[in-house]
């Protein structure tokens, strides 16, 4: 599936989760790829079809947090966090 949003929202709405801290600023601590079982996309909101890849990974962010991503979402959280800060 692909993701319906267009792209210029789709980093106004990361941008948005890591200012509001719905999205950590730091990286995974370890990553993996699978794909999806139907999962929440944690950068769009939207669900992961079957036939998505899913990309997935844990963050030390307030304890443990677990985050799921459809691989375009987390290429745009990746760079959206690695930017500087204004």
């Amino acid at each position: 599936m692909k993701i319906t949003m267009r792209p210029e929202l789709l980093r106004v709405l990361i941008h948005s989760k890591l200012q509001d801290g719905r999205l950590p600023h730091d990286s995974i601590t370890k990553v993996w790829s699978s794909p999806s079982a139907g999962e929440t996309c944690d950068g769009c909101d939207l669900i992961l079809a079957k036939e998505d890849l899913l990309m997935a990974g844990t963050t030390l962010t307030r304890g443990r947090m677990s985050l799921h991503f459809h691989v375009v979402c987390f290429r745009v959280w990746d760079d959206q966090r690695r930017a500087p800060q204004s």
